[in-house]
């Protein structure tokens, strides 16, 4: 993954935190790995880089109306 995609999904990797901000970093980790398709706990270790981003998106745009309902 190219440092620009790595931004990207630290920057969406912090968008979630602000979606979610009761979740621990490491709840937000083990969500988005499941959301990429990780069954298991250790599937994070196959889980790529654009899977977490891919989903790191989804979940943002699936749960955008959280962060407007808190305006």
């Amino acid at each position: 993954m190219t440092t620009s995609a790595t931004d990207e999904l630290l920057d969406a990797i912090s968008e979630l935190r602000t979606l979610f901000p009761d979740w621990r970093m490491g709840q937000l980790i083990a969500n988005l790995v499941q959301a990429a398709g990780g069954s298991e706990p250790h599937n994070i270790w196959d889980i790529e880089d654009a899977q977490l981003l891919a989903a790191a998106r989804q979940l943002i745009d699936g749960n955008r109306s959280r962060s407007d309902d808190s305006d």
